[in-house]
């Protein structure tokens, strides 16, 4: 399989492909942009496809003749040389090879998974394997890290990282080892590594008599946050990164369009995350009387007297934990008002495609997936929706006298039956 790469030093995208034995990279002038790698991506299917075919003609694609193969070694790029084993010497240790990569991937890279990737570099992958060569990295050696990592305690816990933890420091170091594989031109340490099973999170929505006792409950200056949160399903980071000025009352719309990340502004989670939430009126209420409070103090919804958006751990601390505790309600994350919204427009009977548009969702997959087994509980549609039809429009006279087994009869059409 041929891949679409781009040469560090010029920025420049080139095809590299294998046929008739030889592995061929072809140059272009095509700078790299999403356009171009997927221009340039329908043109190496469309050769491989030849090539599958047997109806390749490299002379009439690239306008030169096919280069002679080599018998001696093959080329490897910057010096490497591949071993009886499949290593590869004369690679670059994993630390600078390490650090190469992540500056050429972070451009691409919301600020907090930056952030992250920086994180499990520094703390787990670069002590570990750091003067390690890339090439000379075997799958033993990456199995021994993903086992000692299994290990590591989480601070102030007993536990130990979790398999999700686990699975997302092993990330960068896959991405690592199959760039530098592709590179240098010998096998990844991470072939046929799968990642840990994760345990699905439980999704603990709250019940409508849980929301009332909430909202009245709560302290007055938060009464209209979690009015908002658990009406239009807005994810933590959106909602405290909410601003006045997408904010459209005469439209009704909520325009999400920004989050706080680790305390700091940043992109939101994915492009289908950028959306246009409508009000309820319940929800066009809280955000007016909002706006009296807080409107000339801040350009965000809901802030500190300072002007501030939201702290997520403090709100955490000193207003979600203690109010759960106070109302005696099970304790679960403050994420659980998304899902509550959820299951709530599922249970109203909302189109699935809206409810999916309202969070966010690019399709109602995770929708039906994560949600729907709550709504029997909350609608009672537990199949009297169909008996009520069923009374509605079927009408049969009960039938009188004596029951005999019905049968086919043996000659005759077989949509004809006997009369008893």
């Amino acid at each position: 399989m041929g891949s679409v790469r781009t040469r560090p030093e010029t920025g420049l995208l080139f095809m590299d492909f294998k046929f008739q034995g030889q592995r061929l990279r072809e140059q272009t002038t095509l700078a790299e942009t999403p356009a171009n790698k997927k221009r340039l991506q329908k043109a190496l299917e469309r050769i491989e496809t030849e090539i599958s075919l047997g109806t390749f003609d490299y002379q009439k694609t690239f306008g030169k003749p096919l280069p002679k193969a080599k018998t001696d070694a093959p080329e490897v790029d910057e010096g490497a040389a591949t071993t009886s084993v499949g290593k590869a010497t004369g690679t670059p240790l994993f630390k600078d090879f390490a650090e190469t990569w992540f500056k050429e991937a972070e451009v691409s890279w919301r600020r907090s998974y930056s952030i992250t990737q920086r994180g499990a570099l520094d703390k787990y992958l670069i002590p570990y394997f750091g003067e390690k060569e890339v090439g000379q990295i075997t799958k033993a050696d990456t199995l021994a890290f993903r086992a000692s990592l299994a290990k590591v305690p989480v601070r102030k816990s007993s536990k130990t990282l979790s398999n999700r933890r686990v699975n997302s420091v092993m990330k960068p170091l896959r991405q690592i080892l199959n760039e530098a594989a592709d590179r240098f031109e010998f096998t990844s340490a991470f072939r046929n590594i799968k990642p840990l099973k994760i345990k699905r999170s439980d999704v603990m929505p709250f019940t409508l008599d849980e929301v009332q006792r909430i909202l009245t409950t709560a302290r007055p200056d938060y009464r209209n946050y979690f009015t908002v949160r658990f009406f239009t399903g807005m994810r933590t980071g959106e909602v405290h990164g909410l601003k006045w000025k997408y904010i459209d009352f005469e439209r009704r719309l909520i325009l999400v369009r920004e989050s706080i990340v680790l305390n700091e502004e940043d992109d939101l989670k994915t492009d289908g995350s950028m959306r246009d939430i409508q009000m309820t009126e319940m929800v066009f209420e809280a955000l007016q009387s909002q706006f009296r409070a807080t409107g000339s103090l801040s350009e965000f919804v809901f802030c500190t007297r300072g002007g501030k958006p939201i702290n997520n751990q403090n709100f955490l601390n000193r207003v979600w934990d203690p109010l759960l505790r106070h109302l005696e309600l099970q304790h679960r994350r403050a994420y659980q008002m998304r899902h509550t919204a959820a299951t709530l427009w599922l249970a109203s009977g909302e189109a699935p495609e809206w409810i999916a548009r309202q969070l966010g969702h690019t399709s109602t997959e995770m929708l039906f997936r994560v949600y729907s087994r709550y709504v029997p509980n909350l609608t009672r549609r537990d199949g009297s929706a169909m008996e009520r039809l069923l009374k509605q429009h079927i009408s049969l006279a009960p039938v009188t006298g004596a029951i005999t087994p019905i049968h086919l009869a043996i000659e005759g059409p077989p949509s004809v039956l006997p009369t008893t």
